[in-house]
């Protein structure tokens, strides 16, 4: 088995071109997504319509929960989620409320946003001096206590991350396709990749081996820019451009 890993496309569509044209040069056309792929002030639509073109498997994650469960006061109180809505479409909707929560592939290999059991907690990271740092070992294996697969992938942090723990089990986070900065309040902190770039992850796995490869793409960025621009969000244009928070 040979699939692309990705997550936090974030309806950046410019990037999920050029991570899916990257993974289709190395002769891969099986993908993962690990959630949160609509959601943003890009091109919601049109990510939607590029990922029906392929062969993926989808999680979902909290944000695209936030889509499609949003209240008329939630929806006129964020632009942002306005935005989507009348961007995509009622069989978009549709098409979110399909992706699981989790998912075991091959018996082997489980899939989540957050954590198993909650798509709104960092697996692998931990909030700190309003930054992310990474959980000890007895904090990740308590948060997977009920998996039993070798391989778990995770979203949700946006920080490309592997784990090799004590009783074998390797923990992967592809980082984001189409955010590499974001702040966030609840609780207050800010995760900064400091650069621009796609990440998505290859995984290779034949018996018992596992070769896992960590890719980062340059893409067409200033298109992205120009519809976070259209949208009145100066922080994902920031975010954008320098993978930091303004």
């Amino acid at each position: 088995m040979k699939v692309a890993i990705l997550s936090d496309i974030h309806s950046n569509v410019y990037a999920l071109k050029a991570v899916i044209k990257d993974a289709k040069k190395r002769d891969i056309n099986k993908f993962i997504n690990l959630g949160d792929t609509l959601y943003g002030p890009i091109q919601p639509y049109k990510t939607y319509k590029l990922l029906l073109k392929h062969k993926f498997i989808h999680i979902c994650g909290n944000q695209d929960r936030q889509i499609f469960d949003a209240s008329e006061d939630e929806i006129k109180s964020n632009p942002t989620l306005e935005f989507i809505l009348d961007d995509i479409s009622q069989k978009t909707l549709e098409w979110m409320k399909t992706h699981p929560k989790t998912h075991t592939l091959k018996k082997d290999i489980f899939l989540c946003h957050g954590t198993p059991n909650d798509d709104l907690t960092y697996l692998l990271e931990k909030i700190e001096n309003e930054t992310n740092v990474l959980r000890a070992e007895k904090e990740i294996l308590e948060l997977i206590k009920d998996i039993k697969q070798k391989v778990i992938l995770c979203g949700h942090s946006h920080t490309p991350r592997m784990i090799e723990l004590s009783n074998g089990q390797i923990i992967i986070n592809p980082g984001s396709v189409g955010l590499q900065a974001y702040s966030d309040d609840i609780p207050k902190h800010k995760i900064e990749n400091h650069n621009s770039y796609a990440s998505y992850v290859i995984l290779e796995k034949k018996d018992d081996d596992i070769k896992v490869e960590f890719i980062r793409v340059p893409y067409k960025k200033e298109k992205a820019i120009k519809q976070a621009k259209k949208n009145n969000r100066k922080d994902w244009m920031y975010a954008l451009e320098f993978g930091t928070v303004n």
